[in-house]
């Protein structure tokens, strides 16, 4: 079932607020994009007749359809900001307002290609969970992804990273020490046996778990044999 725009900056802005712990209504109308919409209580009580949220005084809550409806908006709308910030190199801070626009002309086809190509992120250009997709439990993509493991390059590439999936802290904080962070570029030096990048005037051997956690993008100038 498909939404007007209003609704969908709506659905969007309670995710949003879920995320941050809060189920309050205080604050929607005062948003930019949803005052661009013209949403207004009316749309809140048009959506509760329709079946996507529960209304009790302040509080909001999603239904099922709701939920469904409203994780296909984030999801199109933080998929939105890895596209601007990562193939067209548009500042993440200042891609909000574009991906608003951009999210509401995503089709569900468009939307898993534009995934598939950037290789399934986790997260968007802020660090906030991008909900998994179909195609995000696929065991094969039919197309190459920009984004992919940095195990993937071949020796003499450059890349530059573009994220790191990693439950631990204590590495995290390993590999930023190291320069190893998002935005950095970086050349695969060796592969085995073990497996070398250089950053910089320096060479280091990651580890190979460190490996599978790090995910980047070919960049020009690179020799790859």
């Amino acid at each position: 079932m498909t939404h007007d725009r209003a609704v969908e900056e709506v659905l969007e802005f309670i995710w949003s607020e879920r995320e941050r712990g809060s189920n309050s209504i205080k604050g929607l109308f005062g948003i930019k994009e949803v005052a661009d919409e013209k949403a207004d209580i009316k749309t809140l009580e048009r959506m509760e007749k329709d079946g996507l949220v529960t209304l009790n005084g302040d509080t909001v809550v999603l239904l099922p359809e709701g939920e469904l409806a409203a994780e296909s908006v984030i999801r199109r709308h933080r998929l939105a900001e890895r596209l601007l910030t990562e193939v067209l190199a548009m500042d993440p801070d200042s891609v909000e307002e574009s991906a608003c626009g951009f999210e509401h002309t995503l089709s569900p086809e468009v939307t898993e290609s534009i995934c598939t190509l950037l290789g399934h992120p986790p997260t968007c250009p802020h660090g906030l969970p991008i909900p998994k997709g179909a195609c995000c439990k696929k065991e094969k993509d039919d197309l190459r992804p920009i984004v992919q493991p940095i195990n993937e390059l071949g020796i003499g590439e450059s890349c530059r990273i573009i994220f790191i999936v990693s439950n631990s802290h204590m590495r995290m904080d390993r590999l930023a020490t190291l320069g190893i962070v998002p935005g950095s570029v970086v050349r695969v030096h060796q592969k085995r046996p073990a497996f070398v990048i250089q950053i910089g005037e320096t060479t280091l051997a990651l580890d190979p778990e460190i490996i599978k956690e790090i995910y980047v993008k070919r960049v020009g100038g690179s020799s790859g044999l």
